[in-house]
């Protein structure tokens, strides 16, 4: 065989193996708003894919364990989720990427840069809540991107709970059909199982101690549970809610799902468990795999043969005991090798990847290969930016919203002389991470750099970490600024714009200006004095 047909016959082989491993990849993140039960049901999702023994608890008693995907100490101290984690895991066949993400709505903008590395979401709804003002904003940003979106109505165990008007909900306030997979026996305290539209199949469930563990179960034909898993009048109103949502309710289509413009609709309760398992199943039998990517040349297809990813989160001291900085790499296209050599195609530098890692939540392990759908970080030195294309061959540049208006600014300072250089690093990694954009003031010194953030808890974060992570005390002081904007003009405006006392010009870690302004006459007063230059509210893209 000749050394051609040889080489041949190695890429048609590797090519078949990039297909069929892109096929079973599973990449996902869970919205929701805060105290709709995410976190919860990722623990949960874990939990029966089998991948921890028992499941942690974001909060109550003392003894439970904390939850996988809040890795942080300050999301253990305070119960809630302040930054996006990757959890990798094999689950029947499959290969799943799962990526919690931040409730809050301080810490919205974690959630929407890891929107642009997911095929699908999951959207975790409180039963008894219904749809609240941070889920419909991130609904909004799945649909601009046109990600495919599941829901899970959520605590079916709690008073009040309703999932007749979730529904109606999800239709009237989000514009997207409600497609019921399944139906709840009962609701509130008499929640106690789930029947498949599809098969007419109940299955019931018993508790156990804390929702720790996986709930015995019990199944059987609707016909047949009468007298067993359910009274006769769980029976009647069963198969009565049933026929109503079978006639007036809208059939599941899996062409309109993966087109946004229909969610299917499971019920269940995270914390007791219900419902879990049904949930997983349906997940990956309606999930999409891996598809194109958008990219400035066009939508780039995960069958393109040489390795292509994207930077879609930086995480600096993921392990404190290393210090390190990681790169969370959504792969696009090929197959992924470590130690393989990757160019960034926003400045054309080139970097060996030595140390790559599949994460679960704080863990990681090393990773040698990883191909499409897939989520690795790769920890490097490398000037790596969020939203950086990395590529194997001929660059390929994928697009995405990486930066997002800022609503609170701030000054940060170290008063600790023999700290600064630690104060200085920590600053300049936690602005890689999108943590918050820091802003340099030229009537300050560069030791008190200008915070923007899209939240007022996004500075107790940079303030925790800070001393937490780097040993840095520091002083955090809000400014009266409201709005950001980023000027463009000719040379000769730029330099010299014309201000008043209520508008502030600083620069960002480009060097580009950018305008705070105290109220919105301020702001129409410097536009008028500067015609020649234009404002933008939206960070720049960059060239990414």
């Amino acid at each position: 065989m000749s050394i051609a047909s040889d080489s041949t016959e190695r890429t048609t082989a590797d090519v078949a193996v990039v297909a069929r491993e892109t096929a079973r990849r599973r990449t996902f993140a869970i919205i929701s708003h805060p105290d709709a039960g995410k976190t919860t049901l990722t623990e949960k999702l874990l939990l029966y894919a089998g991948m921890v023994n028992e499941a942690g608890m974001v909060r109550g008693r003392k003894n439970s364990r904390a939850a996988t995907s809040d890795w942080m100490a300050m999301e253990r101290e305070r119960g809630i989720s302040v930054t996006a984690t990757a959890l990798s895991f094999e689950f029947r066949g499959h290969r799943i990427n799962l990526i919690d993400t931040p409730g809050h709505q301080d810490f919205s903008e974690d959630t929407y840069r890891v929107l642009n590395a997911a095929d699908a979401a999951v959207m975790v709804l409180d039963a008894a809540k219904g749809i609240e003002a941070q889920t419909e904003k991130l609904f909004r940003v799945c649909a601009d991107r046109r990600v495919p979106i599941l829901t899970f109505i959520n605590k079916l165990d709690r008073p009040g709970a309703d999932p007749l008007e979730c529904l109606s909900q999800i239709e009237r306030m989000l514009g997207i059909a409600a497609a019921p997979v399944n139906w709840p026996v009962g609701v509130g305290r008499e929640f106690h199982g789930v029947l498949d539209l599809a098969t007419d199949v109940v299955q019931t469930y018993k508790p156990v101690p804390h929702g720790s563990l996986a709930v015995p179960t019990e199944s059987a034909p609707l016909s047949e549970a009468r007298g067993t898993l359910l009274t006769d009048e769980e029976a009647d109103k069963l198969t009565d809610e049933a026929d109503l949502i079978r006639t007036a309710g809208v059939p599941f289509d899996h062409a309109n799902f993966l087109a946004g413009t229909q969610t299917p609709v499971f019920m269940g309760s995270a914390l007791t468990n219900y419902g879990i398992e049904p949930f997983l199943n349906g997940f990956l039998a309606l999930a999409p795999p891996p598809g194109p990517r958008p990219a400035v040349a066009g939508d780039v297809p995960p069958e393109r043969p040489d390795f292509t990813g994207v930077v879609f989160k930086m995480q600096a001291n993921l392990d404190p005991r290393h210090r390190d900085r990681i790169a969370f790499v959504r792969v696009c296209t090929g197959r992924f090798q470590r130690d393989m050599e990757v160019t960034v195609a926003r400045t054309g530098e080139k970097f060996r990847v030595r140390r790559s890692v599949r994460l679960f939540g704080q863990e990681r392990e090393t990773v040698d290969a990883a191909f499409p759908g897939d989520v690795i970080g790769i920890v490097t030195s490398a000037s790596l930016r969020l939203g950086d294309s990395l590529c194997e061959a001929d660059p390929v540049r994928y697009t995405g919203r990486w930066s997002f208006p800022p609503e609170r600014f701030a000054v940060v300072r170290c008063d600790d002389t023999g700290r600064r250089k630690q104060f200085a690093k920590g600053i300049e990694q936690l602005g890689q991470e999108g943590v918050v954009q820091i802003l340099n003031d030229p009537t300050r010194s560069t030791l008190e750099p200008v915070l923007a953030a899209v939240g007022e808890l996004q500075f107790d974060v940079v303030k925790f970490r800070l001393e937490s992570e780097y040993g840095a005390k520091t002083a955090i002081s809000p400014l009266p600024y409201l709005t950001a904007h980023w000027l463009s003009g000719p040379a000769s405006a730029l330099a010299d714009p014309q201000v008043r006392g209520d508008v502030k010009i600083v620069y960002d870690h480009d060097g580009r200006s950018v305008l705070l302004a105290e109220t919105d006459w301020a702001l129409r007063m410097i536009k008028e004095r500067n015609p020649d230059l234009a404002f933008d509210p939206n960070p720049p893209a960059g060239d990414a």
